[in-house]
């Protein structure tokens, strides 16, 4: 009788053993559906805006359904406000993975506008999901507790760029990194959000090749000769 009585133990590491690996389960595929949800939302919200955007459609084009978007987001405009969340945090995790201050000063600030300049090419629904934003005035975006924080991590990589090159000598003193930023992601922002229209204008499609690459060179070259010590 003595074995048999040790198997209760054993028995209840058993159960607690494959209830852990339902609950891994189920936290796994309810991140599948959350993340299903936020990339068709992100389509819809960048194309047809807040006011065009449908929760009926969105559910329509996901693995999941009306009832399971509300029940993971409370609603469209906490939907909305999650996906912009979601593509402030890709862009941020993007920087700071690369590392780009651990550089030379020269080198790190021309790999992070090209790095910035890539990004909006490769994510034109981070650019729309922006413009129709500030169509709303940032009112959403202003909602999100989180933005300023997270945000805030690439103004301290550029001030450590900027430092590190104006003690090596290289870059001028007294530059915003605010400034810098701004300058970068406007540079970067337009040739995505004015393709169009420049195009029908002007004959040049930013992001035909071979036009994209020499553009990245000119905004490039543009910043270093701004930020660089006469």
């Amino acid at each position: 009788m003595g074995p048999i009585g040790h198997r209760g133990p054993v028995i209840a590491r058993g159960a607690a053993l494959a209830e852990g690996r339902k609950d891994s389960k189920r936290s796994r595929e309810a991140a599948e559906t959350r993340d299903n949800i936020l990339q068709v939302a992100t389509r819809e919200f960048a194309d047809k805006g807040l006011a065009g955007a449908r929760i009926d459609e969105i559910a329509d084009k996901t693995a999941s359904s009306k009832r399971m978007i509300y029940y993971y987001f409370g609603g469209k405009d906490e939907l909305y406000r999650a996906v912009l969340e979601r593509a402030y945090e890709r862009i941020r995790a993007q920087e700071q993975d690369a590392r780009f201050e651990n550089l030379p000063p020269a080198e790190a600030l021309r790999a992070i506008i090209g790095h910035n300049v890539d990004y909006h090419f490769e994510n034109p629904d981070f650019v729309r999901l922006v413009m129709n934003e500030n169509v709303h005035y940032g009112e959403h975006i202003a909602q999100i507790a989180s933005m300023k924080q997270r945000n805030s991590t690439i103004i301290a990589s550029l001030g450590a760029i900027l430092d590190k090159g104006v003690e090596a000598g290289v870059f001028r003193a007294g530059i915003d990194p605010v400034d810098l930023h701004a300058m970068i992601s406007a540079l970067s922002f337009y040739s995505v959000s004015n393709r169009h229209t420049f195009l029908h204008n002007f004959g040049v499609d930013f992001a035909e090749p071979t036009v994209r690459a020499k553009r990245r060179e000119l905004i490039i070259g543009c910043v270093l000769s701004w930020v660089t010590r006469a």
